[in-house]
This record gives structure tokens, sequence and C-alpha cells, in this order.
């Protein structure tokens, strides 16, 4: 990939992909083509005579069709590729590869907090939730009071960290978006990286809090509080009596120790935002890579953002390990058909101006790339938004494509860390699961190099193969899930990162 200024990533491929940027007049000769246009960075380049009505292949796969005739060295994009939309074989479970597992005695590990039912955390918060947005100023209060300097006595302690939202009430009760709400703060509320928490209600909202804790099997004791401010006597007091109960978890949560346990303990939840015509090359397959060795080593991957599987989603019912399971991925794919009806929305195939900006013309272009996050192994199960992941290998939630949503739902199920995938550079990270960001090309990953982990730009620039950087990715994910930081954490994001999906009228 070193030499030439051009890629062609599948033999059947009638695009090529521009690794620099392609001057009007120049000629590639490895490929015969004669630039006609200034093509960017990361966009398209018809490699032959592609006439009106032709289906345009990247990958060997369709990307739209050409709106008009095309030749040679044409540059490709949205101005002259039309989406259109067909039937797609799911061929269920056709190309299912058995998993070569890594035997337990010589499984990778990692040092994580092992909790009392046995669940693993790779960070150690305490967390305080509201359960309606009118507690909110109180629990960010709450939690504005542990500064590191009052922490410095629980050096065990990563911070106390307050998960505000924005609904609760005024709202359809009972309803998908109620169910989905209270699912997500209860996928909080019992993740191993919280080692106590705290929820807060107002009183007279919709999403009750005792209603809450019982709907949803929480139990409550030293280290699961509850509080109701018009109970407790208002804003002041509710305040000083969260401040004495954190207090009083900091102990027992400080008494944890890390202790050597195995990567099949591990929830990897896998995200892309600001996506480029890079992704698809580097970054999202080497994630890809990484976690078919994170399977093989008996851990979790969770692939999301179901809107952006949106065209190549035979690439998952091939896989499906059940013709169930890949049935279930097309009903979540029809519910999406119906929500964005008459939507400008992504699904519908308009895609952000960054990635268009990127090289990415439609959603199914984007698609194609951020599907190869999941890497190889077969699809184990399919989840709906924030529910409890229960199977162990390459599964899928159900979730929207926009990054703080997917990955709420995502931390909600039981995701320890974070894997993103940026082309344009996305400033993200989340808490109490970390996340960890992968640059899809070295220019922005230098340029944002304060927020960017993993430079994936190695693989076009000829110094890493996918399956060599999948590797590196790989052991870096046990060196965080160990305690080192990532650069978000650095940076103390993650405070605002907390967006439950809202599904419903707000009244």
């Amino acid at each position: 990939m070193a030499d030439s200024p051009l890629l062609r990533l599948h033999p059947h491929d009638n695009v090529l992909v521009a690794k620099t940027p392609i001057a009007l007049g120049e000629t590639i000769a490895e490929f015969g083509v004669r630039a006609r246009a200034q093509i960017p960075a990361g966009h398209k380049i018809a490699s032959r005579a592609i006439a009106a009505g032709e289906q345009v292949k990247k990958y060997d796969t369709v990307i739209g069709v050409a709106s008009r005739d095309l030749e040679a060295g044409d540059y490709v994009h949205s101005h002259n590729l039309t989406l259109v939309d067909s039937y797609r074989d799911p061929a269920f479970c056709q190309d299912v590869r058995p998993v070569a597992y890594v035997p337990e005695a010589e499984r990778a590990t990692f040092m994580g907090f092992v909790r009392a039912d046995g669940r693993v955390g790779t960070r150690n918060f305490i967390g305080i939730l509201s359960s309606v947005n009118c507690s909110a100023t109180v629990i960010k209060r709450i939690a504005a009071h542990f500064t590191p300097e009052r922490l410095a006595a629980f050096p065990n302690v990563d911070g106390v960290a307050a998960f505000a939202q924005t609904s609760g009430c005024g709202m359809s009760s009972p309803s998908e978006h109620f169910d989905v709400l209270r699912r997500t703060l209860a996928g909080y509320a019992r993740h191993p990286n919280l080692a106590g928490v705290l929820i807060v209600g107002l009183g007279c909202e919709r999403n009750q809090v005792d209603a809450l804790v019982d709907s949803q099997g929480l139990q409550q004791g030293r280290l699961m509080r509850t509080m109701v401010m018009q109970d407790v006597g208002g804003t002041r007091q509710t305040i000083e009596a969260g401040i004495r109960a954190v207090e009083e978890m900091l102990p027992e949560a400080n008494a944890a120790q890390r202790t050597r346990v195995g990567a099949n303990h591990l929830k990897i939840g896998l995200e892309c935002g600001g996506s480029d015509g890079f992704s698809g090359i580097t970054a999202n397959p080497a994630l890809g890579a990484a976690m078919d060795v994170l399977v093989r080593h008996g851990g979790t991957a969770i692939l999301s953002e179901t809107p952006e599987i949106h065209g190549v989603e035979f690439m998952l019912t091939r896989r499906a390990a059940t013709p169930e399971v890949g049935q279930k991925l097309l009903d979540r794919l029809a519910w999406w058909q119906r929500y964005a009806a008459g939507q400008n929305a992504q699904f519908n195939g308009v895609v952000g101006h960054g990635n268009q900006a990127g090289g990415l013309a439609n959603i199914f272009e984007k698609s194609l790339g951020s599907a190869m996050k999941g890497g190889t192994t077969p699809l184990q199960a399919v989840y709906e938004y924030a529910e409890p992941i229960d199977q162990a290998g390459f599964v899928f939630m159900d979730s929207p494509g926009y990054d703080p949503v997917a990955v709420t739902g995502q931390i909600a199920s039981g995701a320890q860390l974070i894997c993103f995938t940026t082309g344009r550079g996305s400033m993200f990270g989340s808490k109490p699961a970390p996340t960890i960001k992968l640059a899809s090309n070295t220019p922005m990953f230098k340029r944002l190099e304060e927020d960017m982990d993993i430079n994936c730009g190695v693989v076009i620039d000829g110094e890493l193969s996918v399956p060599e950087l999948g590797q590196q990715i790989f052991e870096q994910i046990l060196r965080h899930a160990s305690g080192e930081r990532t650069r978000s954490e650095a940076l103390g994001l993650g405070d605002h990162e907390f967006v439950p999906w809202h599904l419903g009228i707000v009244s």
C-alpha cells in the first residue's frame, strides 16, 4: 500500500481510493488512469468507464449506481453516484466459520476489579444517577464536591461521576421510551465499573425511584442508595445528604483491589464517528481483527449503530449463528425503516457533512466500513438497546448511529471499555467505561494526537498489516482495561456523554 497514491480494495471494484490528494491531470501509470478532476484523499476515482445506471462497487459491494456516464479518471462521489436500495439475500448462516478458541489456561489476562457477584470492572467509580431531569443539578453538585483533593485519601477510587439525563417525566408511561430509559438507568446502576451507586429523584415524576428500583430488580444496600428530594427536604438538604451517602461508600469502594483475570471477562463496545474514506480500510478492519482475537480469548464484542449497517446487513446475517439470530437483526432494520420513514435521516441515505468531506458518498458506503468493526466471527446474538448482554462472542445491540446515544446503550448493556474509530477526529469520552480512540489516517492522528490513542494510518503507510495492527490494538485494550488511562480520560471527558435514547413524545 505504501508505493501507489491509489488503492484497489478488491479486484472486482470499478473505483479506486486516493491515499493522498490527486491533482487534475495526474497520471497513475500502475492503474492506467489519468485524473479528470482533483481527487481529495480518501475519495474515489473511476478505474474504468462506468455507464449510467451501472453499479459502482467498492470492496466488491454495491455502494450505488452511476447517475451519468463516467470515464476512467472521473471523480466519483455524491454528485454522480445515486443510492438505489434493492433486495439483498440475507443467506442466513452461510459464512459461519468455527472459532479457534484459545484454551482457558492460555488466555490473555488483565488486571480488573472483581465484584462480589463475579462481575469484573475495568474502573472503580461511584456513580450518581438522576431518575428525572429535575434532580440533574443536584446530582451534579454532589459529584462536584468530590474533587481530586477530597478523593486523595481513596486512591483506588477513579472518581465520583454524575449521570444526569433530560427525561423521566413529561413522557408516555408505559411506553417503549419509558422501558428503554429504565433499562438504561438500571444498566448503569449494576455496571461492574461502579463500586457504589446513588439514585436521586424529585418525587412527583413519572419515573418514580422506588418503582425504578423494583421493576429493574435492583437491590438496595450499603453501596446502592436512593433519595427523593421532596422527602429529604429540597435542593440544599439533598445535596448535603447525597454527599454524606457517597462519603459512607468511599471506604468500601476504596477497599477494591485489581486482580488478574482472563480476557473472557471483557465486553467491548464498538463505535465509530466522524468516519472518512480511510475508516473502512484501516481503523475499522483493524479493530475487527482485534475483536476476532478477543473472541478467540472468550471475550465479547458489541457492534451497534443499526442505521450504519443498512445496505450491508447481509455481511452480518450470513455470519449469524442461527437463522433466528439473523432474522432478529432484519426485524430491527425493519423497525428502523418504519421509524425513519419520510425523514431526512441517515438511514435513508444522507450522511453527515464530515462523512461527505471525508469521502463517503452515502449510507451504504459508510455502512460498508462501519460493519467491519465486528470482525469475522459468528454473530451470536442480537439485543435491544441497553439490554443486558449475556452471550459471549460477537453480538449486536440495536441503537441509533448518534455516538453518545449508542455508547450509552453499550455501557448500559455491560461494556467496560469502548473502542471508537474516527477519520475526521472525534473528541469523545465516556464514563464509567473509558473510550479508546482509533484514528484512521496519520495526518489526522498527528493533528489531534492529544485526543487519539491509536494511529491506524500505519496500515496505509505500509508499516503494519491489518492483522498485525489488530494484535497491537488487542494488547492495548488489555493495558487500558488494567488501568492505563486513555487520552479522553486524561482530558477529563465523559461527564456529559450520558445520553439515553429518547424515543417518545414530550408532553
